[in-house]
């Protein structure tokens, strides 16, 4: 609708044009009692003549003409980011927002269907509706009407206490000053009992527009023709010499914002027309009919994701009791809170979630957002995943036994939140927000009644016989995927830490170092604490480290990175080589140029190789690509034969060798072979000569296809010797037909 006062668009010198601000200028009243006359801004009328003249202020100086005070709408012009938020494109868009949300608590009070807001030429914009219209009869305490009072007066309005709202989108009575405060020009037509009425700004100064010219006055025009219709229309035009010269008015976010606005209010149909050259011909037109529903429906459809579950509503009503000045007094009063929730779960990892209190979005949250996600969050965890194997299991792998859940596999907020699409809206007067822009809800007693609302009727959806039980499975496993891979990820960072510190945090005590160190250097790694006596005395010290290891390694090709780096073994080993692990091992940095391996020959000497080369494979591979990882190969068998000394490292060489002496004259008795059960039983000098002295030792490089075998290997250990029964016990059922029962003594 076009309001018509004016010629519409045509440049006057109070239209679009712009006219240049008085700065300083307060409301019509405060201007006619003399407030604005040149004097300082803390006298009062009439006192001119009788006041000495103001001191000059300079920078030294405080005192009583110091303390200045701000009449009527001067203080918003003074301070514009205080009232709405700031003098770019969000503040502008702000002055839309105050007067459609005026509009907007009309129809959500059940007193309008219809909103439209056109963005004109130039700048200025309109809002209109049909609601019952601003009221233009004289106030009761000023001497002028309603509308004046309205539009030039802050903290005034129909939005305190429950008289004509009783939930609005209001709270300080400032909107609509505030808007004329930062225009410079405001046109307001109310269509109210059976005629049309009229009321215009200048630079905040009340009057009408006659022939393009202004003429100061507080009265309100009535127009000749009579009509049927109610409603308000407002048109401003903001004073852009107090915004940002970038600062625009978005037409995209208005359709946005109006959008959402016929979600808040089902029923409410709005329109958006954007006039300005360049915009859309076609006017945007919407209506909803279900609510937050339809709101929830629509932005979980528009991620593009699939959805995990419907749309789950949830709403209810409570009463609470706060304390508010009333005629002068503390008084306690009771409120009514309407609750209204819609959520879903979609397939994907981002959450959204919006808030809103009657008719206003609360961008920052506030305490009914808050009572949400708390109890959001406790029922998911006390009855959704209740039962969940999922976390169970990863529970007792997080403790390594069995156990019920504890506080690391509980779901967090963030947990519960990811993939939700959800709208949250709370409904009373007089709601309390900190800030006037009403970006976050402060009223306490709201959270706990949102919370109660949100535990009882979701637990009522999860549990059997509530919602579809597909769709709570669905949920469930979500959440179970969510929790467990943030726990993953937690470990993850830690173990690269963790990772990444060995080496810096002190040597291990049962290291024996040397006194070089670099690529001649070498770190034996020696299997018990009964060799590693004879290895420190047998070694060269100046090059050569032993660090004992004490019982079978963990077997990294099972085991998590968490796991193998808390296994005290090889974190020894980490710690000695002083390059890291895993993907934080750095080759260059290593203290030693090459491992050695020194264990029994035996089997379980075997293992014990198996499980070093799966780890250093696994840990500090570089190693083993670049031919840094040996085998010292101690003998199973020795035997004296004159001058010389002969090692067997298995029966089957032992009987080959002991076969060529045997061919001439030699007795098989003469020959005494001497078995080893380990390396704890060779004195300093055999461990010397057949493990550790460069001349004389026998060492084998290991590759990266010895490490696959030893993997395979170690694996095979696991299921032979591990304490796993009943994987063992498969494992030799289903081979039974591979042994020779004649071996078999039964």
């Amino acid at each position: 609708m076009t309001l018509p006062l004016t010629s519409g668009d045509v440049a006057t010198p109070n239209t679009d044009a712009q006219p240049r601000s008085r700065a300083g200028s307060s409301n019509g009243a405060a201007r006619r009692d003399g407030a604005s006359n040149g004097r300082h801004p803390g006298l009062s009328a009439g006192s001119g003549d009788a006041s000495p003249p103001a001191a000059t202020n300079t920078a030294d100086s405080y005192d009583a003409d110091s303390i200045e005070t701000l009449e009527g709408l001067e203080a918003v012009r003074k301070r514009p980011a205080m009232y709405i938020g700031g003098n770019g494109s969000e503040g502008l868009m702000h002055l839309v927002w105050e007067i459609v949300d005026n509009a907007v608590d009309e129809a959500a009070a059940g007193f309008a269907t219809k909103v439209g807001v056109t963005l004109h030429r130039k700048g200025s914009v309109e809002v209109t509706d049909n609601g019952r219209g601003i009221p233009v009869n004289k106030h009761p305490e000023r001497d002028v009407s309603a509308l004046e009072v309205v539009f030039t007066e802050l903290h005034a309005g129909g939005k305190f206490g429950e008289g004509a709202y009783k939930a609005s989108g209001g709270l300080h009575g400032v909107g609509a000053s505030v808007v004329n405060a930062l225009s410079t020009r405001l046109d307001v037509e109310v269509r109210r009992d059976g005629y049309v009425h009229e009321l215009s700004f200048s630079n905040q100064e009340p009057g009408h527009f006659v022939a393009g010219r202004f003429r100061a006055s507080s009265d309100v025009r009535p127009l000749n023709r009579r009509t049927k219709a109610t409603g308000t229309t407002v048109r401003f035009w903001p004073d852009m010499a107090l915004f940002h010269p970038e600062a625009r008015i978005d037409a995209d976010e208005v359709r946005r914002r109006v959008r959402q606005m016929c979600f808040l209010v089902p029923g409410l149909k709005m329109t958006v027309d954007d006039r300005r050259p360049g915009a859309a011909c076609e006017p945007f037109v919407f209506v909803s009919r279900g609510g937050l529903a339809d709101m929830v429906r629509e932005r979980s459809e528009s991620a593009g994701e699939g959805a995990v579950s419907g749309v789950i509503t949830a709403n209810g009503i409570e009463t609470f009791t706060e304390k508010v000045p009333v005629d002068g007094k503390i008084t306690e009063v009771e409120r009514e809170c309407t609750v209204d929730i819609a959520l879903r779960w979609i397939a994907g990892y981002d959450s959204d979630v919006v808030s809103f209190v009657n008719t206003i979005p609360t961008t920052s949250g506030g305490t009914h957002l808050a009572g949400f996600d708390k109890a959001l969050t406790r029922v998911v965890n006390s009855v959704l995943l209740k039962d969940n194997r999922k976390l169970a299991r990863l529970a007792r792998d997080s403790r390594g036994g069995a156990g019920a859940r504890n506080g690391k596999t509980n779901a967090t907020k963030d947990d519960v939140r990811e993939g939700l699409v959800a709208a949250v809206k709370v409904t009373f007067s007089e709601p309390q927000f900190r800030g006037q822009t009403k970006q976050e809800l402060g009223t306490p007693a709201v959270e706990g009644i949102v919370a109660r609302v949100t535990y009882e009727q979701l637990k009522e959806w999860f549990e059997p016989g509530g919602g579809p039980r597909t769709q709570v499975k669905a949920i469930s496993d979500k959440v179970a995927a969510a929790v467990t891979n943030r726990v993953a990820s937690k470990q993850m960072l830690d173990t690269k830490r963790k990772a990444a510190s060995l080496g810096s945090t002190g040597l291990p005590d049962k290291l024996a170092d040397c006194r070089i160190h670099g690529d001649r250097a070498e770190l034996v790694l020696v299997e018990g604490d009964s060799a590693a006596g004879p290895a420190k005395r047998g070694r060269d010290s100046e090059f050569m480290a032993i660090l004992p290891l004490r019982g079978k390694i963990v077997n990294a090709a099972k085991a998590s990175p968490k796991q193998v780096l808390d296994n005290a073994e090889a974190q020894a080993i980490f710690t000695a080589m002083g390059a890291g692990a895993g993907d934080a091992f750095d080759i260059e940095a290593a203290r030693y140029g090459r491992i050695v391996i020194l264990c029994d020959a035996d089997v379980d000497g075997s293992h014990i190789r198996c499980l070093l080369l799966t780890l250093i494979h696994g840990y500090m591979r570089e190693m083993l690509t670049q031919g840094r990882v040996f085998s010292a190969q101690p003998p199973l068998y020795t035997a004296r034969v004159g001058d010389r000394t002969l090692r067997a490292f298995s029966d089957e060489e032992r009987d080959r060798m002991t076969a060529e002496l045997t061919r001439g004259r030699r007795s098989r008795d003469s020959i005494r072979w001497q078995r080893f059960k380990g390396l704890g039983e060779m004195n300093t000098d055999e461990l010397r000569h057949c493990a550790l002295d460069p001349d004389t030792r026998t060492l084998r490089r290991l590759t990266m296809a010895d490490a696959q075998q030893a993997k395979a290997a170690a694996d095979m250990f696991e299921v032979l010797m591990g304490n796993d029964v009943a994987q063992r016990r498969d494992y030799l059922v289903e081979n039974s037909s591979l042994v020779d029962e004649a071996t078999l003594d039964i």
